[in-house]
């Protein structure tokens, strides 16, 4: 499930990945995301995987596309989480869903949501 977070504001989104993400769960970020991008020309996201335990086979490739979609849409993307494979994770924003990636543990989440609120 990704649900979107009470702090998101203008530009920049939060959202909270818990368990697997499916490909429904695309199918509901997508237009989202899109509706951001064509008001703000670029966005900045925040993604939460303290919960995250997966993703669905049958969603590589909504994930694949939606950061195809995206990349050019997307300027920072924060990763937030208490894992090493998360922070593994960040290596993959630049090349596939963002123009620059950061990893921030829990306790650095407000320092996530000031990076990414700043001007590129």
């Amino acid at each position: 499930m990704i649900e979107k977070m009470s702090e998101s504001s203008g530009p920049v989104a939060g959202y909270k990945v818990e368990g697997k993400v499916t490909p429904d769960d695309y199918r509901q970020l997508e237009p989202e995301v899109k509706a951001l991008a064509d008001k703000y020309d670029t966005i900045s996201v925040l993604l939460d995987l303290q919960e995250f335990t997966g993703e669905e086979v049958k969603a590589w490739l909504p994930d694949l596309k939606f950061g195809h979609h995206f990349h050019d849409k997307i300027a920072k993307m924060a990763i937030v989480g208490d894992k090493r494979w998360e922070k593994w994770m960040t290596a993959l924003v630049d090349p596939f869903y963002a123009k620059e990636g950061k990893f921030f543990h829990p306790d650095e989440i407000d320092k996530a949501w000031a990076w990414l609120g700043e001007e590129a």
